[in-house]
């Protein structure tokens, strides 16, 4: 298995009481995942957490930024905001915002329609 990046290690261990919690290389980045479901995401060792309507205020009452891409010249937001600096620092507050993050990936699972199987009418 290939040697994971400083920063994503550094990210596991603070998120080791979080049972599942797996990272993968994607993207030039790193995918945080819980128990196969995506709920972070490391672009230039900057951790974003999974937002949904229920959560980004409280992402938003921090000053915290959404992760941007550039597509086509235009910005690209996505659901995913920068993780608080606290969090950073402390692994009971890294805890506490990825169940957040992990419950909004949850909920966003949830509302994606079901996939029928091929050959099921």
């Amino acid at each position: 298995m290939a040697k994971l990046d400083p920063f994503v290690e550094y990210l596991l261990e603070l998120l080791q009481p979080v049972p599942g919690v797996t990272a993968r290389r994607m993207f030039g980045g790193y995918g945080i995942f819980r128990d196969g479901l995506m709920f972070g995401l490391v672009a230039d060792d900057v951790l974003y957490l999974k937002v949904d309507d229920q959560s980004v205020g409280d992402f938003a009452d921090h000053g915290l930024e959404p992760f941007v891409y550039v597509k086509e010249g235009k910005p690209m937001p996505m659901s995913y905001y920068q993780a608080p600096g606290e969090a950073l620092d402390n692994p009971d507050d890294m805890v506490e915002w990825a169940e957040k993050a992990y419950a909004a990936a949850l909920r966003a699972q949830a509302a994606r329609p079901k996939r029928r199987k091929k050959g099921v009418k």
